[in-house]
């Protein structure tokens, strides 16, 4: 399976951005200046038999679609406010079908303040459906939230519980954290921050490597729900949860009808790997999905 990281590093020497391009590959949206403000970009997309079974309503499978999108705008501390839509499926999905996924994205997108202006669609010459959402929003006036901007002494927390997202259905119907990451940005709380899709300590990993630091966690006091177990709903991936670093301790802070916040770790310094709090590696077997 090729390697996502591998893949990244080595499309940011082939695709180059202009003189406006903030911030390029490798964070959950990228940055465009505009003559005022900037604008996020991001794009992501659902594949049938990979992101939803095959039995899962299409209505549930555009909603989702959606909200992987508004969860990438929330990682960067921005707003979302229009999205492009293309979807490509087989022959045994008829319009009824494409019109329903349709109207789950947009169900999705009228909850978020977000509007689809466009898109395309197309026929599949194989059984599936396979759809993509590019979503624009504003960034906030400091500047998105990168993953790379994390320090020694920072604080690492997690927003909300993770694990057993497909066991319980989750992965179809959350919650992305548009206001947390709004009131991170704006009050200039988190040097780092990212969404969780692909599991906790994958994404754990990944913040760490791109900040040039190395993170001492203790995963176990990252509150879990009643259906996931460890370790592997540090890896089970899906939980659209946002993992950031911060100088600050935040609990007091904390706006009390926000999704809860845990502290988990701090960065250290380092070579982008995860630690113990003996200073150790931390081995935990997979770390989440690998694209």
């Amino acid at each position: 399976m090729p390697d996502e990281l591998k893949i990244v590093r080595a499309l940011a020497g082939i695709f180059s951005g202009g003189k406006e391009l903030h911030i390029g590959l490798g964070d959950d949206c990228a940055e465009i200046g505009m003559a005022k403000g900037a604008l996020l970009v991001a794009a992501d997309q659902v594949i049938e038999k990979v992101h939803y079974e095959s039995r899962t309503s299409a209505f549930a499978a555009g909603k989702k679609l959606m909200l992987r999108n508004v969860s990438d705008i929330a990682a960067m501390g921005g707003a979302p406010h229009w999205a492009l839509l293309t979807i490509a499926a087989g022959k045994e999905h008829d319009e009824n079908y494409i019109l329903d996924f349709c109207r789950g994205v947009a169900a999705a997108g009228k909850a978020y303040g977000v509007a689809v202006v466009g898109g395309d669609t197309a026929a599949l010459p194989e059984a599936g459906c396979v759809a993509t959402l590019t979503i624009f929003g504003e960034a906030p006036e400091s500047g998105g939230i990168t993953r790379s901007g994390a320090k020694p002494g920072d604080l690492l927390y997690v927003t909300g519980k993770i694990g057993g997202s497909f066991v319980s259905g989750r992965h179809l119907d959350f919650s992305p954290r548009i206001r947390e990451g709004k009131f991170l940005a704006e009050k200039r709380l988190a040097t780092a921050m990212l969404d969780v899709s692909d599991g906790l300590l994958l994404d754990a990993l990944r913040l760490a490597q791109a900040s040039g630091v190395s993170l001492m966690i203790e995963p176990e006091k990252v509150p879990l729900h009643v259906e996931a177990a460890v370790p592997g709903a540090w890896s089970d991936g899906e939980d659209y949860e946002l993992l950031f670093t911060s100088p600050e301790k935040l609990e007091k802070l904390w706006p009390k009808d926000f999704a809860p916040v845990t502290c988990w770790g701090r960065c250290v310094k380092g070579d982008g790997i995860l630690l113990n709090c003996d200073g150790t590696p931390f081995k935990c077997g997979k770390l989440g999905y690998e694209h």
